[in-house]
């Protein structure tokens, strides 16, 4: 029985990731091909079924979009649509909420979730591993005393969900790890250390790792 479980476990780790990568991919393929309305459909075009159409003609118009709206034109074109949009009342909370927080997170100058630092959560002597979004915005600076900075703490092992905090700067320590290794950290919830820190732990003899001052 411990030789069957020792190997089932070896093969479960080994088969586990691979198969919820793939979930996910068909998952998020099945999204893009359902954005695609049935008249644009294989079918309906050549009277065939193409295997990934819908997937490689959503790709095409994001491309095409990004280019068209890279030049003056298209610029014009795209603040004219969102000031349309921003007159429809549903419609504008929601475009706008999503469209803050996407172009926050995923613009390349951006400063989201672009640094890990280490802070002291929830108590004082308790640190956890969060990432640096930015600072408060002017109205909630004024009533703070000091150089504060805002932090995203995820939870594990999903990082999606967290606790957004206003710490002061002193108190938020920069880490050299990237905000990936980071996150692959939080997600196996410690078990997967950086490879630095790995190998210093696994070294024989070496020193206990030191630990922020608080």
């Amino acid at each position: 029985m411990r030789f069957f479980k020792r190997y089932f476990v070896t093969g479960l780790l080994i088969w586990l990731p691979l198969v919820a990568t793939i979930w996910v991919l068909m998952m998020l393929a099945r999204t893009l091909d359902s954005m695609v309305p049935a008249f644009l459909s294989p079918e309906s075009l050549f009277g065939v079924a193409i295997p990934g159409f819908e997937l490689g003609l959503v790709l095409a118009v994001i491309l095409f979009t990004g280019l068209f709206c890279a030049n003056f034109i298209g610029r014009a074109i795209l603040s004219r649509w969102e000031a349309l949009l921003g007159r429809i009342p549903l419609v504008r909370s929601i475009y706008n909420s999503v469209k803050q927080v996407s172009d926050t997170v995923f613009a390349p100058n951006g400063q989201a979730f672009r640094q890990a630092v280490l802070v002291q959560y929830p108590r004082r002597g308790a640190w956890t591993i969060a990432f640096l979004t930015g600072a408060p915005c002017d109205e909630i600076a004024a009533l703070l005393a000091g150089d504060y900075v805002s932090v995203y703490v995820p939870t594990t092992p999903n990082p999606t969900s967290g606790f957004f905090l206003m710490l002061p700067r002193a108190d938020v320590q920069v880490l050299a790890m990237s905000v990936e290794t980071a996150l692959k950290y939080i997600v196996s919830m410690g078990v997967v250390a950086p490879p630095a820190l790995a190998a210093v732990a696994d070294a024989p003899g070496a020193p206990a790792i030191d630990r922020p001052s608080q």
